[in-house]
């Protein structure tokens, strides 16, 4: 299984991820078992049973069952000894087209939130991007990160001065291209999280990331609040600053471009959130260096578009316009193989990482991602694929959409 004499890893380009799958299946012959595996039981990297064992709801039926309309169709006979993983995205080469998708607030599911991380990500070489909703310093997360290849996802307050500080701390470290997320001015309705009036930001949790902006301690200091003293008062003045409910227009893209190519010397520019092809085109107009299609995991409009359906409408109008990148409701290899043939040049995942964290902490992430890799790894071996340039409308059947009208849980 995996040949780890087979000589033709020393000729790879890229690292033979498959190991990873002939070490676990080797465990119980030292006495061990895979991460996660407690019960002894369940091998678990299948994603359904990550949820389960993290305790986290189910994605929204539409985005996974996008995907399931979709076949790969492999060829055989290919000589894949010398398969290359590898990809390039905005001057970094990295291990693999995958990247850490920006998330918040990691404090919730774990005590080292972003750090263990923004580690894994850099041991990898696979792209972290870091959410303004984080709950460590911005310079603290570039440290963990090391050398690896390093984005920041903004949340746009409506306070120039806080926005450019946030630019300039991420660009001071290491951060080099900018992401504005432009689909949650303020969070969805997220049935169980007001059930349960789940805020963790209300109650003084995982704001260090703004608690730490020299700005942002100002405006605290207007308005008589000591971040010490009152932590609750701090953090909800954080959070209301970023998911303020005040919706921006294009407008403001213009200046915050300009802004984000002053400081950085020109890096790159993102838009994440984008579903429509009238907004991709609008991306193209003003100047925007790529988007991210992706409905934020299905957590924002409930109702909306499927990710991947809205990825193949795009990419036919402005595919060769733009770099166009990927997320929302990717399980698996599979999952990335399908969006990058349907012509994503880049795709982000979430909660596979998120899982890994709350069960593990940095074990789990360096688990849940390392598999990630050698499922990618396999698939390329076994379906004849030698390099991610092979992915192209040509490797998939497609039938049409036809969707099943049953009831989901609300996402998380």
């Amino acid at each position: 299984m995996s040949d780890p004499s087979n000589p033709n890893i020393q000729k790879r380009s890229t690292p033979q991820w498959a190991l990873y799958q002939r070490e676990n299946f080797w465990k119980q012959n030292e006495g061990n078992w895979p991460p996660f595996n407690t019960d002894k039981r369940t091998f678990l990297t299948d994603p359904k049973a990550l949820e389960e064992k993290a305790r986290m709801s189910t994605t929204h039926l539409a985005n996974r069952q996008a995907f399931y309309r979709h076949r790969i169709i492999p060829r055989m006979l290919v000589d894949t000894n010398l398969r290359d993983t590898t990809t390039e995205i905005w001057g970094h080469k990295v291990s693999a087209p995958i990247g850490f998708a920006p998330i918040g607030i990691n404090k919730i599911y774990n005590d080292q939130a972003e750090v263990p991380v923004a580690k894994v990500a850099g041991e990898l070489n696979l792209p972290y991007c870091l959410s303004t909703a984080g709950s460590t310093p911005i310079e603290k997360v570039g440290e963990a990160n090391g050398k690896g290849p390093r984005f920041f996802q903004l949340y746009m307050p409506h306070d120039d001065e806080l926005t450019l500080s946030l630019l300039n701390r991420a660009w001071n470290s290491g951060f080099d291209a900018l992401i504005l997320t432009v689909d949650t001015w303020q969070l969805g309705w997220r049935h169980d999280d007001v059930a349960n009036s789940n805020y963790a930001f209300y109650r003084g949790i995982g704001a260090d990331l703004g608690l730490s902006d020299p700005v942002f301690q100002k405006r605290c200091a207007e308005k008589g609040i000591d971040i010490k003293k009152d932590p609750v008062a701090a953090s909800t003045l954080w959070i209301d600053s970023i998911w303020h409910g005040r919706a921006w227009s294009w407008e403001k893209i213009p200046w915050l471009i300009r802004e984000w190519k002053r400081i950085s010397g020109g890096r790159p520019f993102a838009l994440k959130g984008i579903q429509s092809v009238a907004d991709a085109k609008k991306a193209v107009e003003y100047g925007v260096d790529g988007i991210v299609v992706s409905n934020h995991a299905g957590r924002q409009v409930d109702g909306a578009i499927a990710s991947l359906d809205a990825l193949e409408n795009i990419v036919n109008a402005v595919g060769d316009k733009i770099y166009i990148m990927f997320d929302s409701g990717v399980r698996g290899a599979a999952d990335v193989v399908k969006a990058l043939a349907l012509g994503a040049k880049f795709v982000f995942v979430g909660r596979l990482w998120v899982w890994g964290l709350s069960i593990m902490g940095e074990e789990g992430v360096r688990h849940v991602m390392k598999s990630l890799l050698a499922d990618l790894d396999i698939l390329m071996a076994v379906g004849g694929f030698n390099s991610v340039k092979d992915f192209d409308r040509s490797i998939l059947e497609s039938y049409p959409k036809s969707y099943s009208l049953i009831a989901e849980k609300s996402a998380i």
